[in-house]
């Protein structure tokens, strides 16, 4: 069982230059000397709400990554989704097991909350949080601390697949853009002007008779 005034041990949440100030007492106290796994997690949304989803990487004592998770979620908001790839990871370790767990998040909110630094206001989070927090005491030994963004890129980058994988709205780079066919003529912008009911182009088309254009209509203010 936890004790339930476990003497003050303040966390690392930095990486060497106190990104927190005075953190709140763990969780729990680790008891013994069980190695403890680590995971990472992540949870997104694109638009906030929006398409969501989480993304988590487990991986042993000796740093071997031993198990990937990444789910869509449905539309929900980016805390919710950093609360269900907790609950992932939570879940994970007790099925396997596992008596000693460190998570790390990049979600300031969402460890603030968990050690008790902030409030859990909001009614949607309040449920996700209890349920974490629950499952969080029945470890020998549970640490949660904040990590800087590049420090998570593995379950960031587990989230996004989960995404692209089930929104069908994937991001895209620079260099995933298509290339352009040469011999398909490219959108180019006119002028035109709206005299008696129709457009008349005010620079030549050049394009062959019988062919279909797009037009976008955009009014140009008047000097």
């Amino acid at each position: 069982m936890i004790p339930k005034r476990p003497p003050i041990n303040r966390p690392s949440l930095n990486r060497g230059g106190g990104l927190f100030a005075d953190s709140a007492p763990e969780p729990n106290a680790a008891r013994g000397s069980t190695a403890a796994y680590r995971a990472n997690i992540d949870g997104g949304s694109r638009g906030n709400p929006g398409p969501a989803s989480y993304g988590v990487v487990i991986r042993d004592p000796r740093g071997q990554v031993v198990a990937k998770l990444k789910k869509y979620i449905g539309r929900s908001t980016n805390n919710v989704a950093e609360y269900y790839g907790l609950i992932a990871a939570l879940d994970y370790a007790q099925q396997h097991s596992i008596r000693a767990l460190r998570v790390e998040s990049d979600s300031e909110l969402l460890v603030r909350q968990m050690l008790g630094q902030y409030k859990v206001k909001s009614p949607e989070l309040r449920p996700l949080f209890e349920r974490a927090k629950k499952m969080a005491q029945s470890f020998d030994s549970f640490k949660i601390s904040h990590v800087y963004r590049e420090q998570n890129a593995d379950a960031d980058a587990l989230a996004n697949e989960a995404l692209d994988e089930t929104s069908g709205t994937p991001r895209r780079s620079p260099q995933d853009a298509p290339t352009p066919n040469p011999q398909q003529p490219q959108p180019r912008k006119i002028r035109a002007r709206f005299r008696n009911g129709a457009l008349v182009p005010l620079d030549p088309l050049d394009l062959p008779e019988g062919s279909e254009v797009e037009i976008l209509v955009r009014p140009v203010p008047k000097n």
